[in-house]
């Protein structure tokens, strides 16, 4: 393996010292540098801040600690580049992101070591983010040339109407931890295409891969001040000054809802376009003539895929009472046979959670529910004595009240609960704040719809455990947010309208 990031990033933090020869010529390629105009540098301060290794809990890197004043000078350079970049034609702005693409899919093996080591998702699944992130570059170099509006006759025809779509403006973007790769290409790929520049707030637990990923736009020539990017362990102080800023024209958020809505009432004051991507709380619904085999399939999908460390990830199994007990045992059977360990160690198929604190939450969950009378199949305690690793755990008997039912688990355990009615399987599926994605499992085609179209959520995977697509609209409704990103719709979250009257 050939790290390709750039060299001639300053050396802002130490060196790694992993022992593996081959990770820490990937890590010792990141540049760990505050990324403003095009330009790596420290930290205003000259402070660092570490990256853990989840599976060891051993120290990665060291990154710069944006401040404040770092914050202003990547709007300042966003602001600054921001004419230019929109003036820019779209079909060259659709070449830079189809060479990011090509180049991100070639280096697919650098970016996904990276984000194992600092997330802690097996390589295979690493891998499957690139290629899903990747996927976000190339579907917006296309819609960059798509981008258009209409013209028509007013309704009394004395004028002509026309209508335009433009960039929005500068934007800032907060990535979550979970997906650093994927969810930074998906609010930056639109973003670019549409003409936005922007300043890039990722996640503290996994900064290198957002810094390699601005690295790789820089090398295909992404004019500086197009991206900056600003890792901090002080996002209050950092983002604070940005919200007050009316050249701040747009926020894009990932992450908690509870955060969510603090992002919303500082962006209230200056009137800021926001879209969010919040919590979510997954219904995988299993009706009695269900493919059990596909639905047990799916489930380990939903539930599996980044430790249950996903948005999306299924979190209330509700399963007819006739195939409950033949379904929990299968899903058991494979919960079990999960090998737990460091993402990068062969045939790991399950990794650590991100740091201690998500660990505790995850034990407080299922603790609180066996002590409600759930019973546990398998799993339900914390392995191991280095990282944050939590045994895949399925439930069953879990009270509907119990607060594993009724918040984001985010971490590898199943609860199981049954239903007798399709009606109150539908009336479960909706009693939740949330509303962001959900699942169910049917041959009859006429309920599949029914039931997908009376789901109160933004996505509903049919008969499938995956609901992501570059091609298709994410988002949630209720407190699980507003938005979309993805599919022709992603687009126009970067895109301001303008109405013209002509008389003629």
């Amino acid at each position: 393996m050939n790290p390709a990031w750039s060299s001639a990033a300053p050396d802002t933090s130490s060196r790694s010292t992993v022992d593996d020869p081959v990770e820490r010529a990937v890590l010792d390629h990141v540049p760990c540098g505050v990324f403003v105009g095009g330009r790596w540098r420290e930290s205003a301060d000259g402070r660092t801040f570490p990256v853990e290794d989840p599976a060891t809990e051993a120290i990665l890197r060291t990154v710069a600690d944006g401040t404040a004043m770092d914050g202003r000078a990547a709007l300042d350079a966003a602001v600054a580049a921001q004419t230019d970049w929109a003036a820019t034609a779209p079909r060259y702005r659709a070449e830079l992101l189809r060479a990011a693409y090509e180049q991100l899919v070639a280096r697919t093996e650098e970016f996904a070591l990276l984000m194992t080591l600092e997330m802690g998702k097996p390589l295979a699944q690493a891998r499957s983010e690139v290629t899903y992130g990747a996927e976000f570059l190339r579907w917006f170099s296309e819609e960059a040339v798509r981008i258009s509006g209409r013209w028509g006759l007013a309704p009394e025809g004395a004028s002509r109407l026309v209508t335009t779509k433009h960039p929005v403006g500068p934007t800032l973007m907060i990535t979550p931890w979970n997906f650093p790769l994927a969810m930074g290409a998906r609010k930056m790929a639109p973003a670019l295409a549409a003409g936005c520049t922007m300043v890039v707030k990722p996640a503290a637990q996994t900064p290198l891969t957002m810094l390699a990923l601005a690295d790789l736009l820089t090398t295909v020539g992404i004019p500086p001040g197009v991206v900056n990017v600003v890792a901090t362990t002080r996002a209050a102080e950092v983002t604070a000054p940005l919200f007050a800023d009316p050249r701040l024209r747009k926020l894009t958020f990932t992450g908690s809802t509870a955060v969510g809505r603090h992002l919303m009432r500082q962006a209230a004051g200056t009137l800021l376009r926001t879209s969010m991507e919040l919590g979510g709380d997954a219904p995988f619904l299993v009706f009695a003539d269900a493919d059990l085999g596909r639905a047990v399939d799916a489930a380990m999908l939903a539930k599996m895929r980044n430790m249950g460390e996903a948005c999306t990830a299924a979190n209330r199994f509700l399963v007819h009472e006739s195939v409950a007990e033949q379904f929990a045992a299968q899903l058991t059977t494979r919960m079990a046979a999960g090998v737990v360990g460091r993402g990068t160690d062969a045939g790991v198929t399950v990794g650590p959670l991100i740091d201690a604190a998500a660990r505790r939450r995850v034990a407080d969950l299922v603790d609180d529910a066996r002590d409600r009378g759930a019973t546990v199949l398998t799993g339900g305690s914390a392995i191991g004595e280095n990282g944050y690793f939590y045994a895949p755990t399925v439930l069953t008997g879990v009270p509907a009240d119990t607060t594993l039912t009724r918040k984001e688990i985010f971490g590898p355990v199943a609860p199981i609960t049954t239903f007798t009615a399709e009606s109150e399987a539908l009336t479960i599926a909706n009693d939740s704040e949330y509303g962001l994605a959900a699942y169910l499992f049917t041959r009859d085609l006429s309920r599949a719809v029914q039931i997908a179209e009376r789901l109160d959520v933004g996505m509903v995977g049919i008969n499938q455990g995956m609901v992501s697509s570059a091609a298709a609209p994410f988002g949630g409704v209720k407190q699980s947010g507003f938005g979309r990103e993805g599919g022709p719709e992603g687009i126009d979250e970067y895109l301001s309208l303008k109405s013209i009257s002509l008389a003629v």
